[in-house]
C-alpha cells in the first residue's frame, strides 16, 4: 500500500521504518530534513509538503507534537485535506485533545475522507520494536479498514469507540501514569532517606500492593531496573515535558466537562516544576529528582 507518513520525530520515524519493513511504499514529510533523509536512505520517497505527500497516497498517517501542528497539517493551504483524494483513510496518532480530533474529523468528512484518532502507548522502545498499543477512535468500519496498517507498527490494537475516544483513553492512561510515577518517586526517596536499601524496598513494593508499572518496569531509582531510564541518567524514554503536555490535556478536558481532577492538577504542577528546573527533556521518571537534595543527586551518579 502507498502510505503518506507526516511527522518523523522520536516516535514517527521508527513507526515509519516498521511500515517500510512491512512492505509498504512510503512518501514522507517532516520539517526536519535529516529525519526525511534518513527515511529516504531506507527506501521512502520525500515530499516538500503534506499536500504533496498525500497526493498519490492510499492511506495517510500523521504523528505530530501538538494540536496546533495537527490542525495545520490537515487544514493548512499545503495540508492533507488540500491534497488527499476523497475516500483515502486518515489516521492521526498524535496525542492531542478530543475536541480538536472531532473538529478535524468533521472537516475530513466534508472532504470525503474518514479520520481515525489512534494515539499510542509504548514509548520509543515500543515504536522501534513494533509493539505499540494503538487506542483507536473510529467507526467499526473504519477501524477494520485501518487495522491491517496499524498492525505493522503495533501489537495491541484497541477499538475504543467513536471519533475522539482514542484520545480520551490516552489522556486517562497518562493521567494515571504521571500520578503513579510521582507516588513511586516519593516512596523510594522517603525509604532510602529512612535507611532502607533501594533494591530491597523496590522488591517489596513489586511483590506487594504498591506494585505498578512505574515501579516494576520504570522504577525511578537508579540501579533498581537495569533497563529503565533511571539507569542511564534519565535519558530516552518519555520526556517529562511530554508528560506535562498530556497532563495539561487531561486537566483541560476535565475542565470542559466540569469533572474534578484533584491529583491530576497537582501532578501537572509537579511536572511543571520539573520543567522549570531544566529537567523537561529527561524521562518523566526523573521527577524523583524533585525529592532529592544536591548531595543525594550526587550520590546517585
Amino acid at each position: 500500500m502507498h502510505i503518506a507518513f507526516i511527522g518523523l520525530g522520536n516516535m514517527g520515524a521508527p513507526m515509519a521504518r516498521n511500515l517500510l519493513k512491512a512492505g509498504h511504499t512510503l512518501t514522507v514529510f517532516d520539517l526536519n530534513a535529516a529525519a526525511v533523509a534518513s527515511l529516504c536512505s531506507e527506501g521512502a520517497a520525500a515530499a516538500d509538503s503534506a499536500r504533496k505527500a498525500v497526493a498519490e497516497a492510499d492511506f495517510v498517517i500523521t504523528m505530530l507534537p501538538a494540536a496546533a501542528h495537527v490542525r495545520s497539517a490537515y487544514l493548512g493551504t499545503d495540508g492533507v485535506l488540500a491534497g488527499v483524494r476523497p475516500g483515502v483513510p486518515l489516521v492521526d496518532s498524535s496525542t492531542i485533545d478530543p475536541a480538536t480530533v472531532r473538529e478535524l474529523a468533521a472537516a475530513a468528512e466534508a472532504h470525503g475522507n474518514a479520520l481515525a484518532d489512534a494515539p499510542v502507548s509504548g514509548g520509543t522502545v515500543g515504536a522501534q520494536a513494533g509493539t505499540l498499543t494503538f487506542m483507536v477512535g473510529a467507526s467499526e468500519a473504519l477501524f477494520a479498514q485501518v487495522r491491517p496498517v496499524l498492525a505493522g507498527m503495533g501489537r495491541n490494537l484497541v477499538h475504543c469507540g467513536g471519533t475522539g475516544t482514542g484520545q480520551v483513553a490516552k489522556i486517562c492512561n497518562n493521567l494515571i501514569l504521571g500520578i503513579s510515577m510521582i507516588g513511586v518517586s516519593e516512596a523510594m526517596a522517603l525509604g532510602v532517606k529512612l535507611g532502607i536499601d533501594a533494591n530491597v524496598l523496590a522488591g517489596i513494593v513489586n511483590t506487594s500492593t504498591g506494585r505498578c508499572w512505574a515501579s516494576d518496569t520504570c522504577n525511578p531509582w537508579p540501579g533498581v531496573i537495569e533497563t529503565a531510564p533511571a539507569g542511564r541518567g534519565y535519558s530516552g524514554g518519555f520526556g517529562a515535558d511530554l508528560m506535562l503536555k498530556d497532563l495539561g490535556l487531561a486537566t483541560d478536558a476535565a475542565r470542559s466537562v466540569k469533572q474534578p481532577l484533584f491529583l491530576g492538577a497537582l501532578a501537572q504542577q509537579v511536572y511543571q516544576a520539573v520543567s522549570h528546573a531544566g529537567d523537561g527533556q529527561l524521562d518523566f521518571s526523573g521527577v524523583i529528582r524533585q525529592y532529592l537534595s544536591a548531595a543525594d543527586k550526587e550520590s546517585q551518579q
